[in-house]
C-alpha cells in the first residue's frame, strides 16, 4: 500500500511529527471553518427569506382589509339608500341634472322638484357600477353617503335663504 506524502516525508526525516500534527489540525480547522461560513450564509439567507415572507403577508393582509372595508362601505351606502329613498311615482315634471358629462332626466312631481331645487332632497346614484340607477334621498342621508363616497352624490343643491330687502 502506498503511504501518504506526509508519512513518506516523516519516514525520510524531512519533517517532524509535531509539524504533521499541526498541519492536520490546520486543515481540519479550515474545513470546519468553511462549513461554519456556509452554514451562517444559509442561515442569513433563510432569515432574509423569512423577513420577505412576513412583509408580503403584511401587504396581502392590508389589501384584504382594505377590500373588506370597501365592501362594508358599499353595504352601508346600499342600506342607507334602501331605507331612506323617496319614491317618485307618476311624475309629470322633468328634472334635469348632470352626471359627469351626461345630462340625465328624472320625472318627478312639482313638490319633489321644489325640494330638489331648494336642497331638501338630493340625487344619488347606485354604488353598483353595472346598474345606472338614481335615487332621491333627504339631504342629511346624502351627506352621510358623501362622507363615505363623494362620487355617488350627483345633485345636492345648496340653497341659501334669500334675504328680504326692506
Amino acid at each position: 500500500m502506498a503511504k501518504s506524502l506526509q508519512e513518506q516525508l516523516l519516514s525520510a526525516g524531512l519533517i517532524k511529527k509535531n509539524k504533521t500534527k499541526a498541519l492536520r489540525r490546520a486543515q481540519h480547522n479550515n474545513q470546519r471553518g468553511a462549513t461554519n461560513a456556509e452554514a451562517e450564509e444559509a442561515k442569513r439567507l433563510a432569515q432574509q427569506a423569512q423577513q420577505e415572507k412576513v412583509l408580503r403577508d403584511k401587504e396581502l393582509n392590508q389589501q384584504k382589509n382594505l377590500a373588506a372595508q370597501q365592501k362594508a362601505i358599499v353595504a352601508q351606502i346600499i342600506q342607507l339608500i334602501e331605507t331612506h329613498q323617496v319614491t317618485t311615482s307618476n311624475g309629470d315634471v322633468a328634472y334635469q341634472f348632470t352626471d359627469g358629462k351626461q345630462i340625465k332626466k328624472l320625472y318627478v312631481n312639482s313638490k319633489i322638484q321644489s325640494q330638489l331645487v331648494h336642497g331638501v332632497l338630493a340625487i344619488v346614484k347606485a354604488p353598483d357600477a353595472k346598474e345606472q340607477r338614481y335615487y332621491l334621498l333627504p339631504r342629511a342621508v346624502a351627506e352621510k353617503i358623501a362622507k363615505r363616497d363623494e362620487s355617488l352624490i350627483v345633485a345636492l343643491n345648496i340653497h341659501a335663504p334669500e334675504q328680504d330687502d326692506e
